[in-house]
């Protein structure tokens, strides 16, 4: 393994980027493109990311004939006229060309379609309000101006060209046809020339490029995780397997790109199918993680780690479901599918501020994500009597926790894309929290576990959707439930 030198002193920019926003919509409620593989008991499904090329970013398309790496043809890639030159090869951003206010209006008509028969056949006195998009809401007046620059997650996959060439951009939207993309409009600035640099990079090297139809080659990813209010960058490089020739010599390389650049990282995945990321990662040069603020706190963010695309409006998000908790001093806030600890740590740290300490417990499947929880209580001054956190099962916890009689007073959960299962919803039932806060980047099936909620005696009295993803068809919600 490859020594992890300490970091060259950051950049000393002013200012923050325009934003970017982690991870991952076929619906017109859920639509967009998923987010990341995080580890929870409620299945294995991806979190959605709102990905300007889903295709490319999280899934590996199916070939329908072309070779890999080949271009696109001269007819798809004359897009000029367009607010992006490659909208229409690259597929990711297909609202790009509709006016914002009226990309919010058909999320809001897209929600209300979609939760109103739950909210009348449930006999609940709930309100869905206006869609919260980036500087404004839905059916507020005038223009809205579109949002640019607001990915601070980009990704790209590699695939070979002639004479050893690394092609690098976006896979055409069905296919292993890469398109090139010297910049994106929706990613951090300078988020596309780094990851170009990379293909450039191993080039030099001759390391190459992985073949997806194929299936030989070494070189298949690289993602890159640019900080919203600090000046650090975190690359990782995805490769076919783990030994890699001259793969020291492309780390340092990769880490002279950008000064921003604190960390560069090596992720193995050998596997066939359409997950970007491995299980085996390893960090070749630098620190062990980026770090990055929200709400006033600091976290710090290991490669593998989930982390919200789109910062801006994950703050947006997490001010919704830390007003629905109505914490009050001496609450116990039990955080379910914890990831990093992000949203618990929020309110945490928020009801502090106001004079109220609480309880925070919070609970992942997946021992990493809850060491960087437990790093990133830490870094916001919150102790093991304040914030502990545990990697098990969530279902099991709870279930445990209700036999024991554990009090709990507010649920929050934020499930991957496939939802939350029965047997979770239920045992957070039993516990009998008088709130629920249920984030969800699929609305499709946070329809179906909010029914069971419903049948388990707990009433929807407030839905908002966030658009996380500008330009595609994907929303976020916020549910508050309380005990009925």
């Amino acid at each position: 393994m490859a020594q992890q030198s300490s970091h060259r002193p950051r950049s000393t920019r002013g200012g923050k980027p325009a934003r970017r926003g982690k991870d991952h919509r076929e619906t017109p409620a859920s639509a967009g493109g998923k987010r990341r593989a995080k580890s929870s008991s409620a299945g294995s499904g991806q979190r959605s990311t709102g990905s300007p090329a889903s295709s490319a970013r999280q899934a590996v398309g199916r070939s329908d004939g072309a070779a890999s790496g080949a271009a696109p043809s001269r007819r798809k890639l004359k897009d000029s006229a367009g607010p992006c030159p490659i909208m229409r090869a690259c597929g990711g951003c297909a609202w790009l060309g509709i006016p914002y206010r009226k990309q919010l209006v058909r999320k809001q008509e897209a929600m209300e379609n979609l939760f109103r028969p739950l909210i009348e056949r449930m006999g609940w006195d709930a309100v869905i309000e206006a869609t919260c998009g980036m500087g404004g809401k839905a059916g507020d007046p005038g223009k809205a101006p579109a949002p640019r620059a607001f990915r601070y997650k980009a990704a790209t996959p590699f695939a070979p060209g002639p004479a050893g060439a690394v092609r690098s951009g976006f896979f055409a939207r069905g296919t292993h046809a890469i398109v090139p993309a010297p910049n994106c409009t929706v990613e951090a600035p300078g988020a596309r020339h780094i990851l170009n640099e990379v293909a450039r990079a191993a080039e030099r090297l001759g390391i190459p490029a992985y073949d997806e139809d194929a299936r030989q080659g070494v070189l298949r990813y690289a993602v890159l995780r640019m900080g919203w209010r600090t000046d650090e960058a975190m690359l990782t490089i995805v490769t076919a397997r783990r030994e890699v020739p001259h793969i020291e010599d492309l780390a340092h390389e990769l880490s002279s790109i950008d000064p921003r650049i604190v960390c560069v990282a090596q992720n193995i995945n050998g596997r066939e199918g359409n997950a970007i990321l491995g299980r085996e990662t390893r960090v070749l040069w630098g620190a062990p993680h980026m770090k990055d603020e929200l709400l006033g706190c600091t976290f710090a963010i290991s490669p593998t780690a989930f982390y919200q695309t789109n910062p801006q409006q994950t703050e947006v998000l997490y001010r919704l479901a830390i007003e629905g908790m109505a914490l009050e001093a001496g609450d116990v806030l039990l955080d379910a599918y914890c990831g990093s600890g992000t949203i618990g740590l929020c309110a945490a740290r928020d009801a502090a501020r106001a004079g109220k300490v609480i309880k925070l417990i919070g609970v992942e499947k997946n021992p990493a994500g809850i060491a960087d929880a437990r790093l990133n209580a830490e870094l916001n001054g919150l102790g093991p009597d304040e914030a502990s956190f545990m990697a098990t099962d969530a279902t099991e916890f709870l279930r445990d926790a209700a036999r024991s009689g554990t009090h709990v007073d507010v649920v929050a959960l934020d499930p991957p894309r496939a939802g939350s299962t029965p047997a979770f919803l239920t045992a957070a039932a039993e516990l009998g929290p008088r709130r629920i806060v249920y984030i969800s980047c699929n609305p499709t099936t946070q329809v179906r576990d909010l029914e069971i909620l419903g049948h388990q005696g707990y009433r929807l009295c407030r839905l908002t959707p966030v658009d996380m993803f500008p330009h595609t068809e994907h929303t976020e919600t916020v549910a508050v439930l309380e005990r009925s």
